[in-house]
This record gives C-alpha cells, structure tokens and sequence, in this order.
C-alpha cells in the first residue's frame, strides 16, 4: 500500500559513504547468542565494498563492544539485552566478519547503542570528506541500521538503505522497516542500483 505524498525520492548526492553497520562476528557467528542469519547480507556487502573501494569513496564500520564505562554507560540497554555482555573488549565477537573485512585505513567505530552517529565520531569522518549521501548496510534492520538511517537523515544526509545488504533476526521486522524506512526516512533500493549510481558517477 502507497500513501499519496509518502515514498518520495531523495536520490544520491555527490559524494556517498558506505557505513557498514555492526556485522561483527556477534551477530554473524552461530555459536554467538546473538546470531543473526546475514549471510545473504554480508555477500550483498562484498559487492558494495568492491564498487566503494574502487570509486576511492568512504567506508566507515561500526561494532558494538562494551568496555567496564559501556557497561554503566549502557546499563538500560544491557539489561534489556543482557547478552550483549558478550560483545567485550578482546573478544572475537567484536570483530567485523572477516568476509567483508575492513581494508587499510578503513575506521572501525565501536558504539554502546543502536545508532551509529550517538557517541561515536561518524558525524565528524562524514563531513570531514564531504559526503552528502549515507548509504547504510548491516544489522539489524529493525534495530541499529533503522537508527542509524533516522540520524543520518537528522544530519542532513540523503540515505539510501540497500534492501539486499540489511539484514533481521525476524522476517516480518525486516519487511515492516523497510516498508517505513522507504516511507519516510530513506530511498529503499537494490544493490544493483547502488552499484549503477556508483557507476554513473565514475568519469
């Protein structure tokens, strides 16, 4: 179902970033208590980091790691979430997926809550290289990528959300924020339409 006056197109800007959200081994791993079946989204992934790594364009990940302040800092959340005490600092679960990686000089941001602009310097490494667009990958989509495409459009970025490249614990969840993301915060699209913009843009 479409509203009149929703679903409108904000489109790319000049300069898109590839901010990868939270697909560390937490979430990927099936021996973490916090698995969560991305694997289609981390392939979705590798495609998007080969084109942004090609057009020499941001890329910029997150992962989540609760350090003795996180913990206090986080103590809401954790409580409600209590395996996310898992996601400590050393552990192998707070490293991104060795499928996708991060490359030399790529930023791993570690963040205590679902956004991943809220108490991390993405804000800054964004404007810093002159983006105007956040296409926004990862998990969950309910949760943390939901979040982080709210902030961004706060920011004043254009998001674009990769509906192949995001990925939920719950079907229905992932349906249902696409649906609303797309109605309202983000242009929901393909990957391969991320990957024609990006090559449009190339001189």
């Amino acid at each position: 179902m479409r509203f009149e006056g929703f679903h409108g197109r904000a489109g790319f800007g000049e300069k898109p970033a590839l901010v990868v959200v939270d697909v560390n081994r937490g979430f990927t791993d099936p021996a973490s208590p916090l698995v969560c079946d991305l694997d289609d989204c981390v392939a979705a992934i590798a495609r998007l980091l080969e084109a942004f790594r090609s057009a020499e364009l941001p890329v910029i990940f997150t992962t989540v790691c609760y350090d003795d302040f996180g913990r206090r800092a986080a103590t809401v959340f954790v409580e409600k979430i209590p395996a996310l005490l898992v996601l400590e600092p050393g552990s192998p679960w707070v490293e991104i997926d060795p499928r996708i990686a991060p490359a030399e000089g790529e930023p791993v941001l570690s963040k205590y809550f679902a956004s991943a602009f809220f108490g991390t310097t993405l804000a800054t490494l964004l404007a810093s290289a002159g983006c105007d667009t956040v296409v926004a990958t990862g998990a969950s989509t309910s949760g943390c990528v939901r979040a982080t495409a709210l902030d961004a459009l706060q920011h004043g970025y254009r998001v674009v959300v990769p509906r192949e490249a995001v990925g939920d614990r719950s079907a229905d969840a992932h349906e249902a924020n696409l649906y609303d993301l797309d109605t309202k915060y983000a242009d929901v699209v393909s990957v391969e339409d991320v990957l024609a913009e990006l090559a449009v843009a190339q001189p």
